[in-house]
C-alpha cells in the first residue's frame, strides 16, 4: 500500500504531524509539506464556458503524489474549528483536479483510495473539531474516497501532543490496522 501524508501545519513538525507519525510508524509514506508549496487558490470556472484552465503552481505535484497513493492522510491543526488554509487549498482544488482534461483518471483513482484524518487543536477539540470531521466526510463521499479513520488530538502548545494519552493510543491502534492493509 502507498500511502501519502499531507501535513498542513504552518509550523515545522506541528502536533498534528507528530501524531500523524506516530500513526505511521513503521510504514512506509511520502509525506508532503504544504507549508512549503505554493498552492493557489482556486478560481471557480465550473460555471464559464472555458472551464478551468491550467494553474502554474505546485498542486500537480499533491495531485500527481495523490494518484500514486491507495492511502491519504490529512494532518492538520484545528484553525477556527476546521482545517488550515493551506489543507483547505488543497481540497478546494478537487474541483479543478476532478475535471483537469491533463489528468483524465482522477475520479476512478480517488474512488479506489482510503483516508485518514488526524487533527490536532487545543480549546475541546474532541468537539469543537467535529465540524472538520464532518467536512471531511462530505468531501470524501462526494469523491468517492472511502473514509477510513480519523484521530483529534489534543494540544495547545508545539510539541504537546505527547501529552494526549488517549490519541496515542489511537494512533497506535491505527497503525496496527494500517499494517493489516499492507
Amino acid at each position: 500500500m502507498k500511502i501519502l501524508l499531507l501535513t498542513g501545519s504552518t509550523r515545522n513538525d506541528g502536533n498534528s504531524e507528530q501524531l500523524a507519525h506516530a500513526a505511521l510508524q513503521g510504514l512506509s509514506y511520502e509525506t508532503i509539506q504544504l507549508k512549503d508549496l505554493d498552492i493557489k487558490a482556486i478560481e471557480d470556472l465550473r460555471h464559464t464556458d472555458e472551464g478551468f484552465h491550467p494553474v502554474d503552481d505546485d498542486y500537480t505535484k499533491v495531485l500527481e503524489a495523490i494518484l500514486r497513493s491507495d492511502l491519504l492522510v490529512l494532518a492538520t491543526p484545528i484553525y477556527w474549528y476546521s482545517m488550515s488554509g493551506t489543507m483547505k487549498n488543497v481540497i478546494d482544488r478537487f474541483s479543478h483536479a476532478i475535471r483537469d482534461t491533463r489528468y483524465p483518471n482522477v475520479t476512478e483513482h480517488l474512488k479506489t483510495m482510503k483516508a485518514v484524518v488526524i487533527a490536532v487543536g487545543g480549546d475541546q477539540p474532541r468537539i469543537k473539531g467535529l465540524p472538520l470531521i464532518q467536512q471531511c466526510q462530505y468531501t470524501f463521499d462526494f469523491l468517492k474516497i472511502e473514509f477510513y479513520s480519523y484521530i483529534i488530538g489534543e494540544a495547545r502548545k508545539p510539541g504537546t501532543i505527547h501529552n494526549d494519552k488517549l490519541a496515542l493510543q489511537q494512533a497506535a491502534y491505527l497503525n496496527e490496522q494500517l499494517r493489516t492493509l499492507s
